[in-house]
Formats: C-alpha cells, structure tokens, sequence
C-alpha cells in the first residue's frame, strides 16, 4: 500500500486523525507541522493587529495532537499564554477566541494548571468584546464546578477567591461586573457557598464605585436561598391515567404514542420532586461577619449618594433585612424611613415594609414609636380612601408584631375603634390589630376586646424590655405524665405496626375527638366559675368578661375599684350610727360583724392554702418535666401527643374561627401590607360560571308550557310559532283597517249576493 504523504501538509484534519492513532510513525511530519508553526509565529509577532488565519490553523491542530507529543509540546501552552497577556487587546477577535478555545483544550486534556489558566480568563475579562466574555464566563463557572464535583478542592477556592476580591476592585468596569456574576452563579448553584464568598461581596461589591457591581450584589443579598428549577414541563400536573385511556380508546398513532410517553416521563419526574427532600441552606444574609458595621456603611453610603430612587430603595431593603435578622442598633434609620411614609410616595408599601422589617424586640419602644405615629397620621385618617387606611392598618400589624411594646394605649384604643368602620377592608385590618394584641399583650386593650382567656394566653405572660424567657423543658410535656399518656403511646405504637398505611379519617376523627373533650372541659370549668361568681355577687363582671366585643361598656376594673372604697366609707358611717343607737341594737350589730369578719378570716384562709396547694402542684409538675426532658427520649408518638396539647391550648371557648399567625418570620411579604379585605372584580370566566350556578334547579327561561297532559296535541297558535317565518309573513301582517266607502261597498256586495241566491 503507497501512503501519499505529499498530501498530508496540505490536509491537517487528515494528519490529525492519523496521529492520534499510530503516533510514532506520524512523528516527522507533526515536526514539520510544528516547525511551521514557529515560522509562521515569528511573521506574526512582526504584525500582531492582523489576523493570521495559518497560525489559527496551526494552533488547533498542535492543540488537538499535544498529548501524542508531550516532550516537544513542552513550552506550546505557556507561548499562548504568553501570547494573550501580551497582545490581548490588540488581537483580532477571531484570532483570540481561537486561543482560548485552544487553551481550554490543553486545560482538558490537563496539559496546563487550572489556576494559571483561570487567571488569565480573569484578566482576559477586561478585553472589549462581549462575545468572549460571555464564552469565558461560562467555562469559568463550569470548569470550577467540574473540579469540586467529587470533592472541593479548598486550595485552589482559596486561591481564586482571593483573585476575585482583587479583580472586583478593578477599575475596569465591565471585567469587575463579570466577575461579581461569576461569583454569584457559584454560589447559587452551591459550588463557592461559603462565608467567605459572601463577605468578599458585602465588603467589596456592595460598596462598589461601579452602580452595576452594587446593584448585583445588592441583589444578591435580596435574593432567596434556592431558585427552583422553573422547568414548565415540570411544573405541570400530568393526568397520566385519562392520557392512557385515550390511547387506548383512540386510534393508535405514533404521535398518540410520543405523548403517551411524555406524559410517563413527566409523571415520573413530578413524583420525584415530590419525593424529594428540602434542603435546608442558611441564606447569604446570614454568613455576614459584620453585620454592625455593613450597615452602618451601607446607610452612609445611602445618605451621601447620589443613586436612582430604584437603587436606593434596595439599599433600604438590605438595612432593614440586616437589622431585623441580626437584631441590630441603627437609631438613624427609623427617622429616615418616616420621612417617606406619605400615601402619595412612590413605592410606599415597600417603604412599609421596610420599616416592619427594621423592627425587632431588642429596638427602644421610643424609637419606633414616632414611625407608628407618622404612619397613622397620614394613612389611618377618613380624608384617606378606604384602601389607604386598611394599608397604614396593616403596617402598623406588621411593626407592631415585630416590636410589639411601640404601640401605646391610648393609640391603640384609637386604632381598635375602627372594627366598626363601614368599609369591610379597615374594619377585617383593625380586627386583625385587636387579634395581634390578644395575643401578645392583652392588657393593653379594653377589656371587653380581650375576649375569653385560654390556657396558652394565660401561661404566656407579656414580657417587657430587654427580657428574655429561659425555660428549662419542653413545653407540652405536661400531656405524657398524665395517667393516658402511655396507653395512647402504645395505641399509636401498634397502629404503626400493623401497616405501613395511615387512615386520615380516622386520625381526624381521634383529634376531632380530643378537641371536643377538651371543649366540654373547658365549658364544665366556666360554669363552675360562673356559678361560683354569682354566689360571691359578681355578675356583672363575669357577664363583661364573657361578652367580649358585643358589649359597648368601658372597663369593669375601674367600676370594682371604686365600688370598694364607696363599702369602706359606708362601714365606717354605719360604726358611728350604731354607737349613737341602743345599746342593745348596738351589741347585736357588733356579733354579727364579728361573726363576718371570722367567717371572712376561714375563708381567707381555704384560699391561701388553695393557693399553696396549686403553686406546690406546679413545682412538681416543673420539676417533672424538666426532668422528663433531661432522661427520656421523645418518640414520634410523644411528639404528637405534644403537638395535641398544643392545639388543645389556643382553642377557645368560642371556637375561634381563625388562628392568628403570630410567629415572627426573617421577611415581612408585601401581600402582608397590601393584603386588603375586598371584592375583586371577576372576569368574564368567573361571571359566567357564577351565571350557571345560579341557574341549576331552575326552570328554563323563556315559554312555559302549562298544558297538565304532555303528550296531548298543540293549537294552531302554539305549532305557529316553531314555524319558519316565510310560512306565516302573510298572517303576520294582521288586518287593515277599512276606509267608510270600503266598508259600504262590502256590505252592498253581500246583499246583492243574498239576493241571487235567494
């Protein structure tokens, strides 16, 4: 067999495929090709601005054969980095790509480190040409991906993090921006998720002279932990069960079949995400070293800037963000926002939020204080819409949840007066207010807006500034040293042996059950108490108690306080009639009040050593459980007896129809604020379908036969009115109305006619 090599210089693509198979007998004409290359490198470095499409040629080839030639490709990838820190700016950028292409090839086949070459793409992100950045930011983020997907290789993180601080200080603008989305993208997709990533941009991209750089790293700390895969094949909810009784039915065809099989596959990948476990992430909020010092920084640069009003209010995002989640002290904060709660301010809702999100527990009453004031002012007045006022009600829900010692009394008796309002959106926004502070601080509403008290509202005790609640077990825990504690452990223990399978309905039924019990308990306990206060003469007050918002009476504390001083005024005037009357009046008065003052004396004393009695109860109960929390180990079934008494705790005597969320989450959500009770206007699907709803059980509108017998046969009249209008057009006319001379020429023509007949 003739080999035509004269053929080969001309054919590289030829050459390369007969290297890459026998290389030692190829090895004079990859020298030759090599030599070329260095020939034609010279003439290059001569001109470097012109492209060279024979050099380009020359690279990729040597690049595509390197690893068949180790010894003599040597130095091949350090002449190309060479070549684009040199001429990096200055070369076609044809000519560019191509040696980066090439590069990454070396990089694959591991001919060069990672770190050199990741290093140069840095520098190469300053050049002016958007498609290579594009190209290089995106082998960047996978190549760093592909080298920490067995295991992180912590030495080179370090490494190009600490490259990165630098290259975000850049003064070129468009390479620091690429690399804060580099950086960024790494974290997202939980490769560079740790806290040094964030505090490189927190420290640097935050304060950023470039707006770009800011604006992303201000969004990044905006951002949530995970972004779901929005995949909309994904997402849609597949009815794998009607598709296959189609095909079954239908004709069979190959398209019937593609989505016979695409709707398994979208099943299979529904059931999996569903299955799927939550990852559970701190966000990148929470890794901030200094969060003090960030915000303080961040709220000076707020002040002294002079950004776009869109870019200002991202930083007020992130002030209040860290704030709120750290617990922070920036005093100057909360006067800056209320000078931006006016109805009439751009974006005013978040401007709300922000300042529910600034508010926590350890922030002076005093400070927050002037923002509840501002914001009632100029929202939650009559001049305002009904709109207007249900939102300035709803943020100050939202301070208030947060910091709940801002609100003052006399404001709050204020807000609470507009659960009567006639507009349904401010009256559900100040019932939600009274809900918050039955919750939290009772005392501060009137008393007939306190509503009934129940276990959990009466073991919760309002706590005041600065204080914390230690508490040394798990509360619930009350519910296992009960007697039937172990019998139901072992019910649930034996129900969860028999089978894997749960009955819903019949645990709805168990906890419908014990919520029952648990009300008649709570009933039997007030009419004991109500029987006992009508025979101590208190009725009035046990009907205020009980009443709760229907009645429109002021508070009954200060009623009893009074009406107790007014009996020890009466006593003494009735000493001093008794000593100016008989004695023997005198002598009886005196061994009755004796005898009321010994039955007072027993009576105080039954209910001190009542009170004895119950406070020892509770020290042994303490104790117990706080020493059922150091020695047992809770199984699933304790946990769910917990979680029962819990439930059994908020409900109420009158069955509260809803539950307050009163737990305090990191974020205040807008819908939160703009959430307003109101009808929405319905489109034409939903009018339609109202339309319908309407219409079942009803006759059919239009002609109503009224004949008793259906099957009998119709008039004339009623066939009439089925028929086409071209069959009756002559009877639809009706009669015209005759003219005299008419009428006496018909009635001399029918009196002619009787004569000839006749």
């Amino acid at each position: 067999m003739v080999r035509h090599n004269n053929q080969l210089p001309d054919n590289l693509p030829q050459l390369q495929n007969l290297i890459k198979r026998d290389p030692d007998s190829y090895r004079d004409e990859f020298l030759q090709q090599y030599h070329h290359f260095q020939s034609v490198l010279d003439i290059f470095r001569l001109e470097p601005d012109k492209e060279n499409k024979s050099l380009c040629e020359s690279i990729m080839f040597l690049a595509q054969v390197a690893q068949c030639y180790l010894e003599d490709m040597a130095t091949f990838p350090q002449t190309l980095v060479d070549l684009l820190k040199t001429h990096s700016t200055t070369l076609d950028p044809e000519m560019r790509n191509t040696f980066c292409r090439a590069l990454i090839l070396l990089r694959n086949k591991n001919l060069i480190s990672p770190l050199d070459l990741l290093e140069l793409f840095f520098q190469l992100l300053r050049c002016p040409d958007k498609a290579l950045r594009t190209f290089l930011e995106n082998h960047i983020i996978t190549d760093i991906k592909n080298m920490n997907a067995k295991n992180k290789d912590m030495k080179l993180n370090s490494t190009l993090q600490s490259f990165m601080y630098t290259m975000l200080r850049d003064t070129n603008p468009k390479a620091a921006k690429m690399s804060a989305d580099i950086m960024i993208e790494l974290y997202r997709k939980q490769i560079w998720n740790d806290a040094k990533t964030v505090n490189v941009l927190a420290n640097v991209g935050c304060f950023s002279k470039v707006t770009k750089v800011m604006v992303a790293s201000l969004k990044f700390f905006l951002g949530r932990d995970q972004e779901e895969d929005s995949d909309d094949d994904s997402d849609r909810e597949v009815d794998l069960k009607g598709i296959m009784m189609a095909t079954k039915v239908n004709k069979k065809t190959r398209k019937r079949q593609k989505q016979l099989d695409a709707a398994k596959k979208l099943y299979v990948q529904n059931k999996k995400k569903k299955s799927k476990p939550v990852a559970f992430n701190f966000s990148a909020i929470h890794l901030i070293h200094n969060p003090q010092g960030m915000a303080e920084n961040l709220f000076k640069q707020l002040q002294d800037g002079n950004e776009r009003f869109e870019v200002k209010l991202m930083h007020l995002d992130v002030i209040s963000r860290l704030i709120g989640i750290h617990e922070l002290f920036l005093f100057s904060f909360y006067p800056y926002v209320a000078r931006f709660i006016k109805p009439h301010q751009r974006q005013v809702t978040r401007i709300l939020q922000f300042a529910a999100q600034a508010s926590h527990e350890l922030v002076p009453p005093e400070m927050i204080e002037p923002v509840i004031k501002t914001l009632v002012n100029n929202f939650v007045t009559e001049r305002n819409s009904s709109d207007v006022m249900a939102i300035g009600l709803n943020a100050v829900r939202e301070i208030c949840l947060r910091c709940p010692l801002a609100m003052t009394e006399d404001l709050l008796r204020d807000l609470v007066m507009y659960k009567n309002y006639k507009e349904k959106s401010v009256m559900m926004a100040s019932k939600s207010l009274i809900m918050l502070y039955r919750e939290q601080i009772p005392t501060l509403l009137a008393k007939k807006y306190r509503g009934r008290p129940t276990e959990a509202s009466v073991e919760i005790k309002p706590k005041r500034y600065g204080e914390v609640m230690a508490i040394d077990h798990i509360p619930g825990t009350e519910a296992l040293l009960r007697e039937d504690a172990p019998a139901l452990e072992q019910e649930k223990e034996a129900a969860s042996d028999d089978s894997d399978w749960v009955d819903v309905d019949s645990s709805e039924d168990e906890c419908d059950a014990l919520l029952r019990e648990e009300k008649s308990k709570n009933k039997k306990s007030i009419t004991m108490i109500k029987s006992s206060k009508d025979k101590a003469g208190k009725d009035s007050d046990s009907d205020d108690a009980s009443d709760g918002e229907d009645d429109d009476d002021d508070d009954d504390s200060d009623d009893e306080g009074e009406w107790e001083e007014c009996s020890e005024e009466e006593e003494v005037e009735d000493e001093e009639e008794e000593q100016n009357s008989e004695p023997s009046k005198v002598a009886d008065s005196k061994r009755k009040k004796n005898d009321a003052k010994t039955k007072a004396s027993k009576s105080n004393t039954t209910d001190s050593e009542q009170e004895a009695t119950a406070s020892e109860k509770t020290l042994n109960t303490a104790e117990a459980m706080q020493e059922l929390a150091l020695t047992k180990i809770f199984t699933d079934a304790d946990f769910a007896r917990i979680e029962q008494e819990r439930v059994k705790k908020q409900v109420t005597h009158h069955s509260r129809k809803r539950q307050l969320e009163t737990e305090r989450s990191e974020f205040v959500k807008l819908d939160a604020i703009e959430m307003i009770y109101k009808r929405r206007k319905a489109d034409r699907e939903e009018r339609v379908e109202s339309m319908k709803k309407g219409q079942e059980g009803r006759e059919k509108f239009g002609y109503r036969d009224r004949r008793q017998n259906p099957h009998c046969s119709k008039t004339n009249r009623e066939k009439m009115k089925n028929k086409n209008f071209g069959m009756v057009r002559h009877k639809a006319r009706g009669k015209v109305k005759k003219s005299f001379r008419e009428k006496q020429l018909a009635l001399r023509k029918h009196l002619t006619q009787q004569k000839k007949m006749k």
